[in-house]
């Protein structure tokens, strides 16, 4: 693949890239651990809603290790099922917002021919839903997700994504290390978002350039073309 001139393709991670997670994530963790509480399955201190937050771009059975390791299996299977249940129903309430000039730059994309795609380790109706609900889904030309094609890695998603499509030349877009590897490890240029508030220090190292907002995408393709 090239990195020179005007990509062929984007492809886009959904949490802390396009959608601003936390504003759906306070009130869905909440309720995630209220009836986890109610039915007995955990009984520790509710943790920090930033624990979940800073886990976002892994898979979720590694999330959870992460947000309650001494939680039991079955908690963290159906920590599973509520948060996706919840994350719907406070979607389809309005709950949730895409980061500012989200829909605009991408539709300034579609007008340059350039194909758009999401790539996440997130459930497959979550990463279906959150751009539907918002207004966005006609923009892309797909959405991969780890919970349908049973990927264990971001990069193995995105190889999946670049074989199906025919894709010759693409950039990569994330705000997460996964992202990062993703996109190296299939010959992509890595443009990372520092405008997430829950990243780890040197997330974004190795990325091939950086952006302090989505809107600044399209300049940067713009320079590149």
């Amino acid at each position: 693949m090239t990195n020179a001139g005007l990509p062929e393709a984007v492809l886009f991670d959904l949490d802390g890239t396009l959608f601003r997670t936390e504003t759906l994530l306070e009130t869905v963790h909440r309720r995630v651990f209220e009836t986890l509480r109610e039915e007995g399955l955990y009984t520790s201190e509710e943790p920090p809603v930033e624990r979940l937050l800073g886990s976002l771009g892994m898979l979720l059975e590694h999330i959870w290790q992460r947000v309650m390791p001494d939680g039991s299996p079955e908690a963290h299977e159906r920590a599973n099922e509520l948060l996706l249940r919840y994350e719907i129903e406070e979607l389809e309430k309005g709950i949730g917002e895409l980061y500012p000039g989200v829909p605009e730059t991408l539709r300034k994309l579609r007008e340059r021919g350039i194909r758009l795609f999401v790539a996440s380790n997130g459930l497959e109706q979550y990463v279906k839903e959150v751009p539907r609900l918002r207004g966005i889904a006609d923009l892309f030309e797909g959405f991969y997700s780890a919970g349908e094609y049973a990927t264990q890695t971001k990069a193995e998603l995105v190889r999946i994504l670049l074989e199906k499509h025919g894709v010759r030349s693409a950039w990569m877009v994330g705000d997460r290390s996964s992202d990062v590897e993703a996109g190296k490890q299939n010959g992509l240029f890595v443009v990372g978002c520092d405008y997430a508030g829950f990243r780890r220090e040197g997330e974004l190292d190795g990325a091939d350039a950086l952006i302090g907002s989505f809107a600044d995408l399209e300049q940067l393709i713009a320079q590149r073309a």
